[in-house]
C-alpha cells in the first residue's frame, strides 16, 4: 500500500478546517466511550482502516473496552451495550446511509430518550465529522500506519 499524496501538506486550509470541525465536535461531547464507539461504527461502515485502527485504540486507551469494540459491528445482538449506545449507534448508522432511508422518526425518538435537541445537534455533527474524515482517508489512500 502506498499513501497517494499528505493532504495535510497540500492542502493545508482544508485540514485546519476539518481540524477546527474535530475540535468543536471533540469539545462537545462528555462522553469518550459514546464518541469512540460512533467513531468506529461509522469507521466500519465506510471501510476506513486508517480511522478504525486509530479509534479501537484510542477506545481501547479509556478502558477495559475489548468486549465492545469486538462485538459493535453486530450491536443488535450483543446484550453488553446499553440503551443509550443502541440508541446513538443505529443514528450513527442511519445518518452514515442517509441516502438510503434518511434518519427514521422511531431512530430519532429513541436517540432523544437520552439526548436533548442540543446533544442531538451535536451527534450529527460528530457524526458528519467522522464520515468525513473516512473520506478523506480512503480517497487519499491512508492505511494504519501510513505516516503524513
Amino acid at each position: 500500500m502506498s499513501l497517494r499524496f499528505n493532504y495535510r501538506a497540500v492542502n493545508a486550509p482544508a485540514f485546519r478546517a476539518m481540524m477546527s470541525l474535530e475540535q468543536h465536535t471533540a469539545g462537545r461531547g462528555s462522553d469518550k466511550l459514546l464518541t469512540e464507539l460512533v467513531k468506529i461504527r461509522v469507521s466500519q461502515l465506510n471501510g476506513c482502516a486508517f480511522c478504525l485502527d486509530m479509534h479501537a485504540k484510542d477506545l481501547l486507551k479509556l478502558g477495559d473496552y475489548q468486549d465492545k469494540l469486538l462485538l459493535v459491528t453486530v450491536w443488535r445482538e450483543a446484550p453488553i451495550f446499553t440503551d443509550k449506545e443502541r440508541a446513538l449507534l443505529e443514528l450513527a448508522e442511519a445518518v452514515t446511509h442517509i441516502s438510503e432511508a434518511g434518519v427514521p422518526h422511531d431512530v430519532y425518538e429513541k436517540v432523544r430518550e437520552h439526548f436533548s435537541e442540543e446533544e442531538f445537534v451535536d451527534w450529527i455533527m460528530a457524526i458528519n465529522t467522522i464520515n468525513c474524515w473516512n473520506r478523506l482517508a480512503i480517497s487519499t489512500g491512508m492505511y494504519p500506519g501510513a505516516s503524513l
